[in-house]
């Protein structure tokens, strides 16, 4: 696997979207301090990425002030065509964004050009959507008074992103805000820094005003707790642990900044006797090793009724062993490297733990033999709910199986977390469908499908597992601030 990278990025048929400065000001900018971009299968450098100071983060808060004056008296429509554009320019240039993001992310490259195409969807989408901001009028209470609310642009907002999807979470945070009127500022995870800073040279193309998309890279505790520290800043949005979103909304408070969190999951996945079991383990397979297991969505808690269990569990395994490991840039791969070291070592803590207290092991469980990041695809069955991997997110390849008996069992089961993003149902039962999609404490359940998400889609969770909502006009309506008019005195 030694030198995949080096060789793919000489092929690209756009080298320069392999770009190390930081975009700010409407201007690339290097700086003598970097970051090293690192290949997580491999371990190899890639390229130093510029380093930014809080000085610099200032300057992007300045910025985006004085474009913000300009962007938000743009007609919708001409907001909309730049976004479009910017959509077209990254489907045309598709292969080189995918190449890009899997040597630093290591995702399977089949994944990263479903990314780039699924990224895409957001802007053409809130392109329209941003034309679509009504407000309305009320019948008025007062005499000869006309009431009326109109929605306006917050302002200057930040998204910090992860790097499980480096471009995904920037145009679903970006094309919300910027068609609404607002300009915004990325700080993206340092692990993934070539994705935003390739999509931020797209955006330059498409016609993008300078300071209306700036990205600074960098570290990210020092850079978003100054962002968050300026009263300019009025919107942030988050995607990533509930750890670091309970810390950034503690930061934000002192200014009264409105927060869109997207938090972790601990996703409960709920088969039920009645349901197809060829169609469950392929769903299933999708909901768990999606992402090679990093994916907020993932299934991790495998609910299985007994009636279904043991040939469930033979059949999901037998499923397991058929997916590919190798580097994310190879033909053929299922499941690439965990992104960060942390991750991996988390999956074999969660299955020494679990082998210890009783799980019993199906398939997998051994170090992988490429070693490193990579986490060999694991099943565990007999799992129960006092198990570490049934408490806390996985976040990788392992999947764990706990048998249930009863509906209102499993219901209770599910919802016992502080967790509530996504559930997956599989009933052939209508009624029973019914009941638990109104009675699940999840901001997302999908019903006998492990695909749900989207660009119309309000996406986000409950509890613990964030504020507010992306996509959808619930997503556009985050960037946007009601404003109420009264006009008095019409009265003839």
């Amino acid at each position: 696997m030694k030198g995949i990278v080096a060789a793919a990025l000489k092929h690209l048929q756009r080298p320069d979207l392999l770009e190390h400065r930081a975009f700010l000001t409407g201007t690339w900018m290097a700086r003598g301090k970097t970051l090293g971009v690192i290949d997580p299968a491999t371990h190899e450098h890639i390229i130093d990425v510029a380093d930014c100071s809080l000085e610099d983060a200032d300057a992007a808060v300045d910025a985006a002030k004085t474009a913000f004056l300009e962007w938000r008296d743009r007609l919708p429509a001409e907001r909309g065509q730049i976004l479009r554009a910017w959509g077209k320019l990254m489907r045309d240039n598709a292969q080189d964004l995918a190449v890009i993001m899997t040597a630093e992310q290591g995702k399977p490259q089949a994944e990263s050009r479903g990314e780039i195409f699924y990224a895409a969807n957001f802007l053409e989408w809130f392109a329209a959507e941003g034309e679509r901001a009504y407000g309305e009028t009320i019948p008025s209470h007062l005499p000869g008074s006309r009431l009326s609310v109109h929605m306006q642009p917050l302002g200057v907002t930040v998204a910090i992103t992860p790097w499980n999807f480096p471009s995904a979470m920037i145009t679903r945070k970006a094309g919300a805000a910027l068609a609404a009127g607002c300009t915004m500022i990325v700080k993206p995870a340092p692990e993934t820094p070539l994705s935003a800073l390739a999509l931020a040279k797209l955006a330059q193309e498409a016609g993008m005003p300078p300071g209306v998309l700036q990205v600074l890279t960098g570290e990210a505790e020092p850079l978003a707790r100054r962002l968050l520290e300026h009263t300019a800043v009025r919107a942030f949005s988050f995607t990533g642990s509930t750890e670091v979103g309970r810390i950034l909304l503690t930061q934000s408070a002192m200014t009264i900044k409105k927060a869109s969190l997207e938090l972790g999951g601990h996703a409960p996945f709920i088969l039920f006797d009645d349901a197809d079991l060829s169609k469950a383990v392929k769903g299933c397979i999708g909901a768990k090793f999606a992402t090679s297991g990093q994916d907020c969505l993932a299934a991790n808690r495998i609910y299985v009724q007994r009636g279904l269990y043991s040939r469930f569990v033979d059949q999901f395994a037998k499923a397991t062993t058929e997916l590919t490991v190798g580097h994310g840039l190879e033909a053929g791969i299922d499941i690439g490297p965990m992104t960060r070291p942390s991750v991996a070592e988390k999956c074999r803590q969660q299955i020494a733990q679990a082998l210890s207290s009783g799980a019993r092991l199906v398939c997998g469980g051994q170090d992988s033999p490429l070693g490193g990041n990579f986490v060999t695809p694991t099943v565990l069955a007999d799992v129960t709910d006092d198990m570490l991997i049934a408490r806390e997110e996985t976040f990788g390849p392992i999947a764990a199986i706990l048998p249930f008996d009863d509906e209102q069992e499993v219901l209770a089961r599910a919802n016992a977390t502080e967790m509530g993003l996504a559930a997956y149902v599989y009933t052939n039962d209508l009624g029973r469908a019914m009941r638990l999609t109104d009675r699940l404490e999840y901001g997302m359940v999908a019903v006998n499908t492990p695909k749900f998400t989207g660009a119309p889609i309000p996406f986000g969770g409950w509890k613990q597992s964030g504020l507010g909502r992306e996509g959808s006009r619930h997503g556009l309506s985050e960037y946007l601030e009601a404003k109420y008019v009264c006009f008095g005195n019409l009265a003839a």
